[in-house]
């Protein structure tokens, strides 16, 4: 797939613990918590021994956030920031979070760390009215404590707003709000949750959690019409798709809260499904072939010995030349990555104060 020398960014989920209960995440998966996990959470030790100094140094970007958990409920969140600083003064610093935990204190630190090298992707998905119908269990005046603290302590901040049919008329007051609070940026953002994996056809909510009624605001990945129409199904689409690996053309790697070295969050998420047996999903092929999880744990193995001497990588590029799913090619990356059904959350978004979040991604 790439060389360990090649590798420009690191995507790191430091911990499966998280105080929210947001109904549509895969920590939950249709459970109360998904029982696949065991609240695993990276310590600093853990990251000195994945990120080594000359590791470290090669890096453009390292950015928290993944499947399962939330950065600021991990222990060691802001001494690991510290340390990566430590080692590298310019590379990107990023980290996504509800914003519902900490003191000002530890967010004023935190902006001091990541100074002008970074920001924080505050997920926020309304106001104080509205914010916990998804983002369930957070209280709002901690949202705002954080917010204010971070923005306060001169950090670069983004506001990420899910647009559900609760919240759709809250979203210019929301951008008036991320201005007064000196937000860099507001972004909306259109979920591709409303998806079912069994019927692969989106619905119009899932439980308690509307889409919006207005198609603008509809992700694409989720207009599966034309597809079918073309395809005859979506199954058929997955075997004869193109992909495109998001993460291939980025050079980035994930590391998850065991310290597993994947590809990226979307094969690492496909290790747990919910209500699926474990060990039952294809991605499994490629973990086993390479002796199991033990040998893709970069806490107890080299990362260089991962990407370059395992083989999953390189196996998981090759199954993409395969003539279908059963013959082979995997399917987390013909329904992530595949041309015309791309999964992702589509984004429009807005600056708002001035022109240095505009210096994100050009690191």
């Amino acid at each position: 797939m790439y060389q360990y020398e090649d590798v420009r960014a690191v995507h790191l989920e430091i911990t499966q613990r998280c105080q929210a209960g947001c109904p549509l995440c895969a920590r939950h998966d249709g459970d109360p918590i998904n029982p696949h996990l065991t609240m695993a959470e990276l310590s600093l030790e853990d990251c000195k021994k994945i990120f080594k100094p000359s590791f470290l140094e090669q890096l453009n970007r390292i950015y928290m956030c993944g499947n399962f958990g939330d950065p600021i409920i991990a222990h060691d969140t802001l001494e690991i920031f510290k340390y990566f600083r430590s080692i590298n003064s310019t590379m990107w610093l990023d980290m996504y979070t509800n914003a519902g935990a900490r003191n000002v204190e530890w967010w004023q630190e935190l902006a001091k760390t990541m100074g002008e090298n970074g920001t924080v992707i505050f997920s926020v998905d309304g106001l104080k009215d509205t914010n916990h119908i998804y983002r369930q269990n957070v209280n709002w005046e901690i949202v705002e404590r954080s917010m204010r603290a971070f923005r306060d302590a001169d950090g670069i901040a983004r506001w990420d707003y899910i647009i559900f049919e609760h919240n759709k008329h809250q979203i210019e007051e929301a951008r008036a709000f991320a201005k007064e609070l000196g937000f860099d940026f507001f972004q909306i953002k259109k979920s591709d949750r409303f998806w079912n994996h069994k019927t692969l056809v989106a619905e119009p909510e899932k439980g308690p959690i509307k889409q919006p009624t207005e198609k603008k605001y509809h992700n694409k990945s989720l207009k599966t019409e034309q597809v079918i129409e073309q395809y005859g199904s979506v199954k058929n689409y997955y075997d004869q798709t193109k992909i495109v690996c998001k993460v291939l053309g980025e050079k980035s790697v994930y590391i998850s809260a065991e310290g597993l070295c994947l590809p990226c969050c979307w094969t690492a998420s496909r290790l747990y499904r919910g209500r699926r047996p474990a060990g039952s999903q294809q991605i499994w092929n490629f973990v086993n072939d390479t002796g199991g999880k033990e040998n893709i744990n970069a806490i107890n193995n080299d990362i260089e010995d991962i990407i370059n001497r395992n083989g999953m990588f390189g196996n998981i590029k090759n199954s993409w030349s395969c003539s279908s799913i059963e013959k082979g090619k995997l399917d987390v990356c013909a329904e992530k990555c595949g041309t015309e059904l791309p999964k992702c959350r589509a984004s429009i978004a807005s600056g708002l104060s001035d022109n240095r979040f505009m210096l994100i991604g050009q690191k």
